[in-house]
Formats: C-alpha cells, sequence, structure tokens
C-alpha cells in the first residue's frame, strides 16, 4: 500500500519526495559508483529497490564498499533492521541519531550523513575543436554499452599460506574485477591483488579441517578462505561467482 497525497490536477505524489535523500530509481550499480566516487565513509541514501513497490534499499558507504539494507514500508509504517517505524518522520528522525548497524560479516557502520538528490553543479561545458569518425562504416548497433560492475563487498577473512600452510585473517575488498587483501582493515597498501579474470572457479571446500571455507583457483594457485559463518562464505562465493560470470559475458 504506496503512501500518497494529492496534488491539484489529480496526480498522486508519494511522500518521500519530500525526502531530499531519496533517489527514485537510483540502480543499485549507480548508487555504488555515485558513493564511492564522491561520498564519504557514512553516507547513505534511499532508494528504489526491485523487490516491488514499496520495497527499498539503503545504500551505505562503509570505507571501500557500499552495504545494501532493505526497507519495506506497508500501511505507512517503515520496517528496516530489528524495527518498525509508525511514520516517514519516525523513521527519518532514527536515521538522524546516527545508527550503528552490525551486517552478517561483522562490520559496524554507523549511519553519518545522508547524499543528496540534488548537488549543485556548475553550467560549464566544453567546446568541440575537433570532430572526426575513427572508423567508418559502423551503425548504430554497433554501440554496445558496456562498464564493468562495482559489485563491491568487504570484511575480514581467514586465509591459508602459500608455503607455510598457517591461517591468519586478513581484511578483504573486492570491487569490479579486482579482491584485494590486507594484513588489516586499517592497512593503506594490500598484501595482493587478485585479478579475477584470471580465476577459473569459486566454489566452497571440504578438504581443509574447518569450517564455512570456499576457495578461488587460479592457474597457479588455489587460495583456500574460511567465512567467520556459512551465511558469509555462501555471500562472498555468490558474488564472486556472479564476478566471474559477468567476466565470461566480456563484461
Amino acid at each position: 500500500m504506496s503512501v500518497s497525497s494529492t496534488r491539484s490536477s489529480g496526480e498522486e505524489i508519494d511522500e518521500l519526495e519530500s525526502v531530499s535523500w531519496y533517489h527514485y530509481d537510483l540502480s543499485r550499480h549507480a548508487a555504488e559508483a555515485l558513493l564511492l566516487s564522491n561520498g564519504v565513509d557514512g553516507n547513505f541514501l534511499l532508494r528504489n529497490s526491485n523487490k516491488g513497490s514499496d520495497c527499498f534499499a539503503l545504500s551505505v558507504r562503509a570505507k571501500d564498499s557500499v552495504k545494501h539494507f532493505h526497507v519495506r514500508r506497508q500501511f505507512g509504517k517503515y520496517a528496516f533492521g530489528f524495527n518498525e517505524f509508525p511514520s516517514l518522520q519516525d523513521f527519518c528522525s532514527h536515521l538522524a541519531n546516527q545508527p550503528l548497524l552490525g551486517s552478517e560479516s561483522g562490520n559496524l557502520i554507523v549511519l553519518r550523513f545522508p547524499y543528496p538528490r540534488q548537488v549543485e553543479e556548475p553550467s560549464i561545458y566544453e567546446t568541440v575543436c575537433v570532430h572526426t569518425a575513427m572508423q567508418t562504416g559502423r551503425h548504430e548497433n554497433d554501440l554496445v554499452p558496456n562498464a564493468p560492475a562495482l559489485g563491491t563487498k568487504e570484511g575480514y577473512l581467514v586465509k591459508q599460506g602459500a608455503i607455510i600452510k598457517n591461517w591468519k585473517q586478513r581484511w578483504f575488498t573486492l570491487n569490479r574485477y579486482e579482491l584485494k587483501y590486507f594484513k588489516d582493515k586499517m592497512v593503506v597498501d594490500p598484501i595482493r591483488t587478485l585479478d579475477l579474470t584470471e580465476c577459473s572457479a569459486v566454489q566452497f571446500d571440504y578438504s581443509q579441517e574447518r569450517v564455512n571455507c570456499f576457495c578461488l583457483v587460479f592457474p597457479e594457485r588455489t587460495f583456500y578462505l574460511c567465512a567467520k559463518s556459512g551465511a558469509e562464505a555462501d555471500e562472498w562465493i555468490k558474488i564472486l561467482r556472479w564476478k566471474l560470470s559477468q567476466i565470461k559475458k566480456g563484461r
């Protein structure tokens, strides 16, 4: 059931239009690109979800990734996390108090600053000085849109060493087709960057004497990783497999 009022013309308007950080039909990809390129840690925005007309997503910048959380509206009430708010005003007041969220990965995220829908921009345009075709014989069907999926994720995983087969906790970040791991969350430079275009498979692994393990198969080495829970391992596997499927499609 949508919450709406009526304009003088009889057209219904949604109460969310009054929220300056509601971004309508902004896609997951666009939300991640926007928050990663122009946002800061703790920035968040609300957008429509593809789950239904009264389903929304709260996208939050968390250091080097963007997390997405479900928000559902029913009969004017807003359900988010463990709470249900009787009105939009109550929901917004809750977010204004900078709530602390904990995800399945064990990360804690503070919602600090809403990212506005409208940002002031200069009205400045470049002047075309050179304009010539570099190829001939091509048509509109040759204009194939292409952009790498961001599909970000981050969190701590336990990784097996290459030579000495001990296990150490490392901070992992996934962005585009690169999986990086660091000694710790606060370290700037990664220990290594794995190019997923060279990865042939991602799967659960039961060969190690540990639970919640999965592996990434590369030509020169198989990397064994363990998550804190089965749900977290499954989430990593799903997004990594999705990345591989995008690579196979040539995106």
